[in-house]
């Protein structure tokens, strides 16, 4: 219920901002779909208290993000990967300095439908599922039918992150690759409507969007290592095997604004937004 209320807000934001009161003091913040809803409650906690300023928060995907930091049209870049060496290297070029702040951790969460018995897999599983290796739902102990692989497309963090950490298993020499079938998607709210859809389907997002209208699969390093659930509890001890930070970029240390939204995002209260948003706090 939370993620369709933010959702709404996030539409209604973006609206507001083309008519925002001018004088206004306006941040403007965009990059990664998994974070669109923390970004946007901690948007709106802000401007509740500090009514002069403006925050607008937009997804589109962290490599959305940091290309708009870097070409000066946004202030903060959300993204749930880190910033890589060549857009470093372009954001010399221009001029801009990104500077990396870690407001949150997640875990990303691999799910099925919840007609699907499969409820556990291991990362070489998973990651022969994706690659295409694996086609069938029985090689894993499922029904005979065919698997419908569900991704985000490849601006997305979390698209980057599933690929190193499970499809090349953290290997810099690796080029494993997303398996052809794999069906690229735009969010991760469409992955999350797909598998509420598809028996078959298999996907991953953060574990934020997880409802009971999919199954979160418990992954495991290997057959012999303990199968964990993505929760926020098994994140913060360590245990789940696909967890990551959540970060912010900025244009140098932040200061003025910018620097106002940032400290409040790791303020107690931005914290415990993180909390009921399902992300793990980084702030005690």
């Amino acid at each position: 219920m939370m993620k369709k209320f933010y959702t709404i807000l996030t539409i209604l934001l973006v609206s507001i901002s083309v008519f925002a009161t001018p004088g206004k003091n306006v941040v403007q913040i965009k990059g990664s779909d998994t974070m669109v809803n923390v970004g946007q409650a901690w948007a709106e906690k802000y401007m509740e208290v500090n009514p002069q300023d403006f925050i607008s928060v937009t997804g589109g995907g962290s490599g959305t993000g940091l290309s708009a930091l870097i070409s000066g049209t946004c202030d903060i870049a959300m993204s749930s990967r880190n910033i890589k060496a060549k857009e470093i290297e372009l954001a010399g070029k221009k001029g801009i300095k990104p500077f990396e702040i870690k407001v949150a951790l997640d875990g990303l969460a691999v799910v099925v439908n919840p007609k699907n018995p499969v409820s556990k897999l291991t990362t070489a599983q998973l990651a022969g599922i994706f690659t295409g290796k694996i086609t069938n739902w029985k090689q894993v102990g499922g029904p005979d039918s065919k698997i419908v692989i569900l991704s985000r497309e490849v601006n997305s963090g979390t698209h980057v992150y599933f690929k190193e950490h499970i499809l090349r298993r953290n290997d810099p020499n690796s080029t494993e690759e997303f398996a052809g079938s794999a069906l690229m998607l735009s969010s991760s709210q469409a992955i999350a409507d797909e598998v509420a859809g598809n028996s078959d389907a298999i996907g991953y997002y953060g574990m934020g969007y997880i409802s009971n209208k999919q199954k979160a699969i418990s992954i495991a390093k290997d057959p012999n290592s303990e199968f964990v659930s993505p929760t926020i509890e098994n994140v913060i001890s360590g245990k789940y095997p696909i967890s990551r930070p959540l970060l912010l970029y900025t244009n140098g240390q932040p200061l003025g604004l910018v620097k106002k939204f940032v400290d409040f995002a790791l303020s107690k209260e931005g914290q415990e937004i993180v909390k009921k948003t399902d992300f793990v706090p980084v702030v005690k």
